[in-house]
């Protein structure tokens, strides 16, 4: 079983490196030549040149390098945005600052930038993620942590299937991953000699020592496993929940108990990543499956595209190395012609510098005052002083090389952009003028920069996919790190209480189901300028107050400088007070803090202390009228008594009493009532 898997995958390899081998030699070759001195005259144009000056005047490489650094002044920033469009998910925050952490702790930086700077020169560059032990010491310590690792020479050393055809290799179903060894240790690590994997794609002209390396292969393969989810239901309160085949291993016992009861199974397919590691003759290791449902090798271009079925990539390089082996060839010529000295030699007999070559030959070094020759004996036998017989010439400049030179330059601008008029800032040049000169340039870099974003995309999804199967501690600590790079702790998989009143899992990675949201900082230093001037030409057309003080801490924000990083942090937190940015939580939790902190204002404690005294007086007044009710209610209710004690009689007698009271009273108002009518 493992002889033949072990044949079946070497005969992929073969079958994938075959079919790229021309176009990984050229992606090689590409880097070769704009980073190894010497490399720019290999091949036959170096053997026509043999015994002569070869210079190189490279020009490409600092094209290259102005790339490079534009892309480390603006890195790319991940955040996990919610699938159903909620705008504020403390769960994604936590995502994004866990992600930040680890890119942080496995220097990301290292690995992004290596894949970056192969992907300009060469066309393709990767690196890979991987989750290991967090403290390799501690053998109860069973926490792990995921890093990003540079892969190097990946032109040379990653290959995806045949079949995968989107540029982030998200539609792969198998990837190889070469590693170099040097024999002793392939031989302390697995115990024998080593049998290394055919690598065909490689160069070794112009490096006179090489370290003897094997080479091994981490292979990794895409399984769909059909895995059992079984569906229960709570026969207490009616909640439904599902179980995979692990998590009901675990939980099968206390189900029962619980009042939970198995109403429905569902197959599912599930994808899960196997890892191996195999030599040119066997399989060295099974390491099983690994955390993730993606493979962790990320891949990033330059250029991109597919012709002939075949997968094809460059970077900033090969369009521009015929011109710069062309500038190269130029002047090595035009250095050749200037080696021979342009003062005239005299041409001498032997006769005449018999005796006196050492003299003539030392004279560029010590530059005697004189020199001598001997006389010269004439056909008569007399001695005759004769000049020189003749004088050498300088050679001349072909006029044809002066235009050659002057049209190498226009094409190499032409391909690798003009950046030194990106580079003179003249008085005269207004700055408007200036940053459409700098937009210029930052366009030739724009598809190196996007390529770049949906690799550090793709590298997220992985990340979150690993980080679902490896962070799952309960209450684990962990560090998070902000978008403004502050660091603060958090807690994962913390059971708390709903609102309904049940058990839930708070900070729980496995529920993470996010979309990643790529950003890319500003193209250049002279943005953010234009943004300030922007925001004070708007202060110069307003008069309102509070929009000046917006608009005065808006620019402060964008500034740059020494040391002017405080001065930022402050007007941030001006405008976080005003209510114009939006805080994040630990911002937020500061603003309270503050609030809480801050004296009283002794306005608002009397207006409160009247509203608290005209509330008592209102409770008062209320209590003294439910007071007098209750008092009439008694008297009714003592007067209802006393007439139940009164016989009959008696009652008869104080109602025809109280009958003639009545009228009697009725009788002296009614003149009174005349003369007010009248």
């Amino acid at each position: 079983m493992n002889e033949s898997f072990h044949l079946e995958v070497l005969q992929q390899f073969d079958q994938i490196q075959t079919a790229l081998k021309n176009e990984r030699l050229q992606c090689l070759d590409d880097r070769r030549f704009a980073t190894i001195p010497g490399a720019q005259w290999e091949g036959p144009l170096g053997q026509q040149f043999d015994n002569k000056p070869r210079f190189e005047v490279n020009k490409v490489a600092m094209s290259v390098l102005r790339i490079e650094n534009e892309y480390r002044n603006n890195r790319i920033g991940v955040e996990f945005s919610s699938k159903d469009g909620e705008e504020k998910d403390s769960l994604a925050d936590i995502c994004a600052g866990l992600h930040r952490a680890d890119e942080q702790d496995s220097c990301a930086e290292e690995a992004q930038d290596n894949a970056f700077s192969e992907a300009v020169h060469g066309g393709m560059g990767a690196w890979r993620l991987r989750a290991e032990y967090e403290n390799d010491e501690d053998e109860e310590d069973e926490t792990q942590r995921i890093r990003f690792e540079p892969i190097f020479d990946a032109d040379s050393s990653v290959y995806f299937d045949l079949d995968a055809k989107r540029q982030d290799k998200s539609d792969a179903r198998y990837c190889f991953l070469l590693i170099s060894m040097t024999p002793e240790a392939y031989r302390n690590e697995y115990g024998e000699d080593s049998v290394t994997i055919n690598k065909e794609v490689t160069r070794v002209e112009f490096d006179w020592y090489t370290p003897d390396v094997v080479f091994v292969a981490e292979y990794y393969i895409k399984e769909m496993k059909t895995e059992v989810v079984r569906f229960f239901e709570n026969t207490l309160t009616g909640e439904e929940e599902s179980f995979g085949a692990d998590e009901y291993e675990e939980k099968k016992d206390s189900l029962a108990s619980l009042g939970w009861k198995e109403v429905r199974q569902r197959k599912v397919k599930r994808r899960k990543i196997h890892k191996y590691i195999i030599s040119g003759n066997r399989i060295l290791e099974d390491c099983g499956y690994i955390a993730g449902k993606h493979i962790p090798i990320v891949p990033v271009y330059g250029k991109r595209w597919f012709v002939d079925n075949v997968e094809r990539c460059m970077g900033h390089v090969r369009l521009a190395k015929d011109p710069q082996r062309l500038k190269n060839m130029q002047v090595s010529k035009l250095g050749e012609i200037a080696a021979f000295s342009s003062i005239e030699k005299p041409i001498f007999t032997p006769e005449q510098v018999a005796g006196h070559k050492d003299l003539w030959s030392e004279d560029n070094v010590k530059n005697y005052p004189f020199l001598l020759i001997n006389p010269i004996t004439d056909s008569n036998g007399n001695s005759v002083v004769a000049p020189p017989v003749a004088f050498t010439k300088s050679p001349d400049i072909p006029q044809a090389m002066a235009a050659l030179l002057q049209l190498t330059e226009v094409d190499m601008q032409d391909i690798l952009g003009n950046q030194n008029q990106g580079d003179k800032m003249l008085s005269h040049l207004s700055s408007k003028t200036v940053e459409m000169v700098q937009s210029r340039l930052d366009m030739q870099s724009f598809m190196y920069m996007s390529n770049m974003a949906k690799a550090v995309k793709r590298s997220a999804e992985i990340w979150l996919s690993m980080a679902k199967d490896v962070y799952v501690e309960p209450g684990r600590k962990m560090k998070m790190v902000l978008s403004d790079g502050k660091t603060e702790p958090t807690k994962l998989n913390l059971p708390t209480i709903s609102e309904e009143g049940e058990i839930e899992m708070e900070n729980d990675l496995s529920e993470a189901e996010y979309d990643v949201v790529v950003t890319i900082g500003p193209t250049s230093a002279t943005k953010r300028q234009a943004t300030v001037r922007a925001l004070t030409n708007m202060m110069s057309i307003t008069q309102d107050q509070e929009m000046l003080q917006v608009l005065s801490a808006m620019a402060m924000m964008n500034m740059e400088g020494e040391g002017i990083s405080d001065v930022r942090d402050y007007f941030r937190k001006k405008l976080l007070r005003m209510g114009v940015l939006k805080p994040t939580e630990l911002e937020q939790q500061e603003l309270l803090q503050e609030l809480q902190n801050q004296p009283p204002d002794p306005q608002a404690q009397y207006l409160e202390a009247a509203s608290e005294q005209a509330l008592a007086q209102a409770t008062k007044n209320r209590t003294d009228t439910i007071l007098t009710l209750a008092k009439a209610e008694e008297v009714r209710a003592k007067t209802a008594e006393t007439l139940s004690k009164v016989s009959t009689l008696d009652q008869e007698r104080i109602f025809g009493l109280a009958d003639r009271i009545g009228q009697s009273v009725q009788q002296q108002s009614a003149p009174r009532q005349n003369e007010f009518m009248q």
